[in-house]
């Protein structure tokens, strides 16, 4: 096929053949992801370039499509998270500055495929000095944890104040477990004995170790009384904010180690979605509780653009670390969210796409 672009104001033509793409055409386990070699290019549109994909991010929430819980038109390119260079320009983007060739990283759907279509202001130019790796790791689990840890407990925390991360073994609580140290919190952390030598370099005041849960992406929150040792190392107050991707297994034990007028921050389903529970559990702490998600945190380009600057300015000062654990050729999709489902990654697992 041909993509029209429009580079230093001169029309240019980009011809690709049909791509090779991860895709859902029914929903259900791993293997429901399958690799196709002449699935559609995506044609460029007004205001969009392309994306030449090096990498895409593999996420819980691609699962949660896959399998039907968050639903999508079917059949669909799986992935929200890209990373590579610009293949192809639109006029508008052209305009705004935006060139082939350009390293850049963004969250769209249709990610896991060698070219993706995405709006010159979804668009993260990936400044020197941060690998495309670890750009594309931070578009929607550094983005995520920016907000989580800067907007989502409604300044509910303050600096000093006692804050809960769950899961701070892999992920994105790796990342809200280091931002929250840089926002001032003190940091109780939990995590699986498997991931303790990653999670004890996060910062954490405190880390709370758990058994494993063999073949699951969550740790056994039965196996140590988190509540109780949550009230010892807050001297009974708790805390103030407790953010949780966990899910089912973690709800009551979140909600129990919030301090008076603390916020429960759900965002994750790895052991299962949370169960409907009455409001009036909270009322004995008069407790806040916000189930939120990235897009209504990255509402328009000026608040997309902030808080990845702030990421990335942390990244090339060397105040983030951030561990790739895996990267996966697209060809072993079904093999990626096996990997991740399975809890094995002690860190962002990717798609290496040729």
């Amino acid at each position: 096929m041909v993509i029209q672009s429009l580079t230093n104001e001169r029309k240019r033509k980009v011809s690709v053949a049909d791509l090779r793409a991860a895709v859902v055409r029914e929903v259900g386990d791993a293997h429901a992801l399958k690799v196709e070699n002449d699935f559609p290019t995506p044609q460029l549109k007004p205001g969009q370039v392309i994306v030449k994909n090096k990498y895409a991010g593999i996420n819980f929430i691609d699962t949660y499509h896959r399998k039907g819980l968050y639903p999508r038109d079917l059949p669909f390119v799986g992935g929200q998270e890209g990373g590579g260079t610009v293949a192809a320009v639109s006029d508008e983007a052209a305009k705004e500055g935006i060139k082939v060739g350009d390293p850049v990283a963004y969250s769209v759907f249709g990610s896991y495929a060698q070219y993706t279509a995405v709006p010159a202001s979804k668009l993260l130019p990936v400044p020197e000095g941060v690998g495309l790796d670890v750009a594309t790791s931070c578009v929607v689990q550094g983005l995520t944890a920016h907000y989580l840890t800067s907007s989502a407990h409604a300044n509910l925390i303050k600096p000093g104040e006692w804050c809960l991360i769950h899961g701070v073994g892999g992920g994105t609580c790796q990342w809200a477990a280091q931002m929250a140290k840089l926002r001032g919190f003190k940091v109780i952390g939990t995590c699986s004995k498997g991931k303790a030598d990653i999670a004890k370099s996060l910062g954490c005041d405190e880390l709370i170790v758990l058994d494993e849960v063999p073949g699951a992406s969550y740790e056994d929150y039965e196996s140590v009384d988190i509540v109780s040792r949550v009230m010892e190392v807050t001297d009974g107050v708790g805390c103030k904010a407790v953010i949780d991707g966990i899910g089912k297994s973690t709800m009551d034990i979140s909600i129990n180690s919030l301090a008076h007028r603390g916020i429960f921050i759900s965002f994750g389903n790895a052991s299962g979605a949370v169960p409907a529970f009455p409001v009036l559990r909270l009322i004995g702490k008069s407790a806040y509780v916000t189930r939120p998600k990235l897009l209504d945190y990255t509402v328009d380009r000026a608040e997309l653009v902030s808080r990845a600057d702030e990421v990335f300015g942390w990244l090339k000062e060397g105040k983030l670390n951030v561990s790739v654990d895996r990267a996966f050729p697209l060809d072993q999709a079904a093999e990626g969210h096996i990997y991740l489902e399975a809890g094995k990654s002690k860190g962002k697992v990717l798609y290496q796409i040729d």
